[in-house]
């Protein structure tokens, strides 16, 4: 147990944050119904959550570095875990978000300091089996949260997909506390300030950014408020970009090193976490309100239908995670990233309007198949990527990488689905037809059909499904070209580490070699 510890607790906390970033996917139509929330509000209560985690990721691991790694990981278990007993106690859709920000937070805390602690608590042939069992618990996790919520939600309540956390975080903190080794001296010095103003315009470009794509399908492209939410974002990004040269420039350590964007490698596999989360996952929420608002399923019906996707992603992460590590990073990744691809398309030449769940399955095969092989080898790849005193820096900003990637996904795709649902209804002839595309799109097609006159609900049925299988094609076909984008980037971009060269210390080629064992 001693030995293993670690990484217990390391996957313990992978599982609740990660696992809480899709488990409310199959609860959103009971929110709805119990918050009065729209569309946009039931995109925020996912997004909130991987926005913040995203945002704050190189933040809580310049955090991290300067204040000790097991102190963060435990205080971001904490604050996880009181989130999440606010997210279930909440009274209306605005607490939730402002919970489910909070509970972001303390999962950045969690997600950038567990590379790590696994670097320093494991080595040699132990370091690749952490890594590959760390690996297999990521893509699993994620995968896994929808039939956890619809089991959850269905025969209990929506509340309790939050409250689960609470018993697994305090697991994890015991075992953090008895069995990771302990923080050493605090940093000091001006040298190792957490970069503030880096953090701070970074997490305004990704907040404006996502805010402005989700307000954009709301009032439409070239509303005001979604204009200036894109300028604002445009600014931060420079001042970002700004701030970091100045920073490094004073011998300060940035929260993230610009330079390391000059490596191809590193760039490639940022390029490739991007994608793979926005083509794997992207979609899942507008699947399980689809399932459950016109497919006729319960929430557990709904997770089972998308469990395939957890279930291949867990086999291959588990049978292959520690054997993939010996190989060149942009082998399994590659080909991991066209498995989505093909997955996504496959799930696209499934949804007609006559489609349900079993239409979905061979998607959602293949679609596990291809998280469960690049997953674990990201993170390993990227710290022996670069010099090794950066590795925590790489690690950070390739999760960080993999969430916006997500939460970006989430927007964007709500937007697509909401266009092309429009366009059918009102080629069918249904008034206010971007009212009813958002009926749609917040799990109520029942209301949009109840609403015709009575002759006509047979009808109105048939143009809700064509509207959403419309909007799902092209959901699936854009997740699809994402994926096989990234796949092209990490094929031609990412190479294999040299166990030593220019700007890498011996060490750092011991770990490169290690995270291959």
């Amino acid at each position: 147990m001693r030995k293993w510890g670690p990484l217990i607790a390391v996957c313990l906390g992978a599982c609740i944050l990660l696992v809480d970033v899709t488990i409310v996917n199959v609860a959103l139509p009971s929110m709805a119904l119990d918050l009065d929330a729209s569309f946009a509000s039931l995109q925020w209560v996912i997004d909130a959550y991987a926005l913040a985690l995203a945002a704050l990721l190189l933040a809580a691991g310049a955090f991290a570095d300067r204040y000790g790694h097991r102190r963060a990981y435990a205080g971001g278990l904490a604050l996880f875990a009181v989130a999440s007993l606010v997210c279930g106690l909440a009274p209306d859709a605005g607490v939730l978000i402002s919970a489910r920000a909070v509970q972001g937070i303390g999962g950045a805390a969690m997600f950038a300091t567990t590379p790590a602690l696994l670097l320093t608590s494991y080595q040699g042939r132990d370091r690749g089996t952490a890594f590959g069992l760390w690996g297999a618990t990521n893509g699993a996790a994620a995968a896994a949260g929808p039939l956890l919520g619809g089991v959850l939600t269905q025969h209990i309540n929506w509340p309790v997909i939050f409250w689960i956390n609470l018993p697994v975080a305090v697991v994890a903190i015991v075992l953090t506390r008895r069995f990771m080794a302990a923080d050493g001296p605090l940093a000091t010095g001006r040298k190792n300030r957490v970069d503030l103003y880096g953090a701070a315009t970074f997490s305004v470009a990704a907040g404006s950014l996502v805010y402005g794509l989700i307000r954009g399908s709301d009032d439409g492209w070239g509303s005001p408020g979604t204009l200036v939410c894109e300028v604002v974002a445009a600014l931060a990004l420079v001042a970002f970009v700004v701030v970091e040269h100045r920073t490094a420039h004073r011998g300060q350590t940035p929260m993230l090193d610009l330079t390391l964007l000059r490596n191809a490698s590193f760039t490639g596999l940022l390029t490739g976490a991007f994608l793979l989360q926005a083509g794997a996952f992207g979609c899942l929420a507008l699947v399980s309100l689809w399932l459950q608002s016109l497919g006729g399923l319960a929430p557990i019906g709904a997770g089972l239908a998308l469990s395939p996707l957890a279930a291949s992603s867990f086999l291959v992460s588990a049978l292959t995670g520690r054997h993939i590590q010996r190989l060149s990073p942009r082998l399994p990744i590659g080909l991991g990233l066209l498995l989505v691809a093909a997955g996504m398309l496959l799930l696209g030449a499934g949804m007609t309007e006559g489609a349900s769940a079993t239409s979905l399955a061979w998607g959602m095969v293949v679609t596990g198949l291809g998280v469960g092989l690049a997953t674990p080898v990201l993170v390993s790849a990227a710290t022996s990527a670069v010099p090794r005193q950066r590795a925590g820096m790489a690690g950070g900003a390739v999760n960080t990488a993999r969430q916006l990637g997500m939460t970006l996904a989430i927007a964007v795709l709500g937007a697509v689905f909401a266009s092309h649902a429009a366009t059918t209804l009102t080629a069918g002839g249904l008034p206010h037809a971007a009212d009813a595309a958002d009926a749609l799109a917040s799990g109520r097609a029942k209301e949009v059909i109840a609403s015709a006159p009575a002759g006509h609900r047979k009808a109105a049925s048939d143009l809700a499904h064509r509207a959403f299988a419309t909007g799902l094609d092209h959901v699936f076909l854009l997740s699809a070209v994402a994926a096989a984008v990234g796949a092209v980037a990490v094929l031609l971009m990412v190479r294999p580490a040299p166990a030593s060269g220019p700007g890498r210390t011996s060490e750092a080629g011991k770990v490169s070699a290690s995270a291959r064992t």
